[in-house]
């Protein structure tokens, strides 16, 4: 077996109602600690914190929480964050933030500690998402990303999609490595008529979309996408599952304009989250700045095709087994016509044919490949990474 290797991970903007890092970061870690690894996460919270868990030891650190973020949190505190790193001495470093964590690259360096940033999200993507006009979201990605590529050993990205901005800057030190879905987890088997007939009478389709509602994942768009499907004279239904900043705003325009939304906010149950996901008939994933987008291959999973944002990854993820929209609802209207028009079992099979590409296992060896840690009996780089 390989030595046992201690693999600090740093990650800011996890809240207690994060969704695809959260479970990315819980995911990883059960992966690295079942191939006999130490992982250690720290985090924001409210209070400081130190406890074991399935995904190994997880330290919470107090942090400010950011203004108009809907509660996301940061480590701000960069002398603690500093201390704690050189108490824990680790062998590998993993950072998930690329702008406030960047300094610990710096860190890294000094420690001669071997370390990684991982890609969520473009930069150049949010930057748009944020009204940032696309010359200037460029010039602006490219500065922040030649930084980031001198800073880390190595830059982590899951798709081509996220490569492509560094492959811009001519960064060498790239690679690539998938995330993954829980297959059992996820499953067919999970819809639920009784649940679907809470939402959705048997003529209407039901139309679901998972996603944090801020501004980068633009949720509007599946309010538009379900206006412009009503007035075409499709029967259907939304059912909102996330929260953030913008919910106050789309309820509000929901119930101005009659749309038939159901927002549930947070959906903590992972196995109600499920059941919702593999009851409905299409899914909606509008986010344009997605770099992989965990909760389209969830519900992928559970045999539900899914609608995703032509300047996302998604259409790299998803392949055939969905559809491809451009950014704006009326386009989002036809790709749900186009999934709904198909028949019910093709598209269904197909959903869950396209996930089971995406195990975690394959995710776990492509990241400690990224390290130089590859799993026992793995002499070869994980198909997925580049």
């Amino acid at each position: 077996m390989n030595e046992s290797l201690r693999i600090v991970r740093l990650a800011n903007f996890v809240a207690p109602a994060s969704g695809g890092l959260r479970t990315a970061l819980r995911e990883l870690g059960k992966g690295f600690k079942a191939a006999g690894h130490a992982p250690v996460l720290i985090v924001p919270g409210e209070h400081h914190t130190d406890r074991e868990t399935e995904q190994g030891r997880v330290i919470t650190l107090p942090g400010p929480v950011l203004p108009g973020t809907g509660g996301y949190r940061v480590l701000a505190d960069k002398r603690r964050v500093a201390a704690l790193l050189e108490e824990l001495g680790p062998d590998r470093l993993e950072v998930s933030d690329r702008t406030t964590l960047r300094w610990t690259g710096k860190w890294a360096r000094r420690a001669r500690v071997p370390a990684v940033m991982v890609s969520h999200e473009t930069a150049d993507g949010v930057l748009r998402t944020w009204g940032v006009p696309e010359g200037a979201a460029r010039r602006t990605a490219d500065a922040l990303n030649v930084r980031t590529a001198h800073t880390y050993a190595r830059v982590v990205c899951t798709t081509e999609f996220a490569e492509r901005e560094f492959v811009r800057i001519g960064a060498r030190n790239v690679v690539r490595a998938p995330l993954g879905v829980d297959l059992v987890q996820r499953h067919p088997a999970l819809r639920d008529a009784g649940l679907r007939a809470r939402h959705a009478r048997g003529d209407e389709a039901l139309l679901v979309t998972c996603t944090r509602l801020s501004v980068e994942k633009r949720p509007g768009t599946a309010l538009d996408a379900l206006e412009a499907l009503l007035d075409r004279g499709r029967r259907a239904v939304l059912v909102v599952a996330g929260d953030g900043p913008l919910r106050p705003r789309l309820e509000q325009r929901a119930r101005e304009r009659g749309l038939p939304v159901t927002f549930l906010g947070h959906v903590s149950d992972r196995a109600v989250l499920g059941a919702l996901q593999a009851s409905a008939d299409v899914c909606l994933a509008p986010g344009p700045a997605e770099t992989f987008g965990l909760a389209a291959l969830e519900a992928m999973a559970c045999g539900t095709p899914v609608a995703v944002s032509t300047s996302s990854a998604l259409p790299e993820v998803i392949g055939s087994a969905g559809a491809v929209a451009a950014d704006h609802g009326e386009a989002f209207a036809d790709a749900v016509e186009r999934l709904l028009a198909r028949p019910e079992a093709e598209r269904r099979e197909a959903a869950r044919a396209r996930a089971e590409c995406f195990g975690w296992d394959t995710a776990v060896a492509a990241f400690l490949t990224a390290h130089d840690v590859p799993l026992p009996g793995r002499d070869r780089v994980p198909e997925g990474v580049a």
